[in-house]
């Protein structure tokens, strides 16, 4: 198949793109590379290039999903089979830093994304929401939280991305054009940018300094990349997956405290404080994964010590220069 990712040099987008190549697919990549205003651009620059080498298409354009003619050239040229969309400002703490064009992104790209699908006869879209739609949930789900748990997003960032599910199912009741949605959760691993939480704790801890927890007892659903990636693409594929919702998560989830713990005894150094939580955020846990098991095989394999383990070894070595102390 002809795929169209957007996002494809991102943190999990050139996972997906290496992942589609390697089972054959013709892959073209729409990318912006910009820092959000939250990476330097050396680092961003850095982390592009590492992605670079893990594909190997050569179509790789940096329109802004924003940009109409941009854009109308892509599906025009390559007229794509499947669209992934990965492109978005990527989590709360951004949108809120730049709400206007954070809505710009995620809807108005969206929309225009859309658009074009339904003109070129795209024959399913494939949207990466978020766990952050649900909003506050707690544990007291014996298996977590699944896809038909009401969703009250807490934040703009949430709020956008469920709209944005809201906009996809529309067009499919009109145009009759298929989508999948996924709903991923706290995905960390090698290739990431510093500022994002299993980042910090074990960067922190690595320079012997002190994680600041906001809220001990928070609990996420924390996913390593290559199981997030492994659940898209085999949703994206797969002739089983129209019109439906799933969540991408490890289907486990771990306090926040604990994970600070573990960075600390990985790193062998730093110190943690724990502070109130953040009422910016809602209190989250563990989602249910049996939907994508049931319907398309997914089965994350990476529990959190071994992926903080790998991302840990993977950090020594990386532009972070991190090395290990005598």
């Amino acid at each position: 198949m002809k795929i169209l990712v957007t996002g494809g040099l991102g943190f999990i987008g050139h996972g997906v793109v290496a992942l589609l190549e390697a089972q054959g697919h013709d892959v073209i990549i729409v990318d912006n590379q910009t820092t959000y205003g939250i990476v330097t651009q050396t680092e961003l620059d850095y982390l592009v290039a590492q992605r670079r080498n893990c594909i190997k298409t050569t179509r790789i354009f940096s329109y802004d999903i924003r940009d109409s003619e941009g854009m109308f050239w892509i599906y025009n040229h390559y007229q794509p089979d499947l669209v992934i969309h990965l492109a978005s400002f990527p989590r709360q703490k951004v949108v809120n830093a730049n709400p206007t064009v954070g809505s710009q992104t995620m809807s108005e790209g969206l929309l225009n994304l859309l658009e074009l699908s339904v003109k070129y006869q795209v024959k399913k879209f494939v949207y990466i929401s978020s766990s952050m739609v649900y909003g506050n949930f707690n544990n007291d789900h014996a298996n977590g939280v699944d896809e038909n748990h009401e969703c009250h997003p807490i934040g703009q960032y949430g709020i956008m991305k469920l709209a944005g599910e809201w906009l996809v199912k529309d067009y499919q009741r009109r145009s009759n054009m298929s989508y999948t949605i996924l709903r991923p959760s706290a995905v960390y691993g090698p290739g990431d940018v510093e500022d994002r939480v299993v980042s910090k704790f074990l960067l922190t801890a690595m320079r012997d300094e002190q994680i600041q927890v906001n809220g001990g007892a928070e609990r996420l659903d924390f996913t390593f990349v290559d199981d997030a990636v492994d659940g898209i693409v085999d949703a994206a594929v797969s002739d089983n997956t129209n019109n439906m919702t799933y969540n991408i998560t490890r289907g486990v989830s771990h306090s926040l405290l604990d994970a600070a713990n573990l960075a600390v005894k990985i790193a062998g150094r730093g110190t943690i404080q724990v502070n109130d939580p953040d009422n910016s955020f809602p209190s989250r846990g563990q989602l249910n994964t049996t939907k994508a098991y049931n319907d398309f095989g997914f089965q994350p394999k990476v529990d959190i010590e071994e992926g903080f383990q790998e991302y840990y070894e993977w950090l020594k070595n990386s532009f972070y220069g991190i090395k290990e102390t005598v």
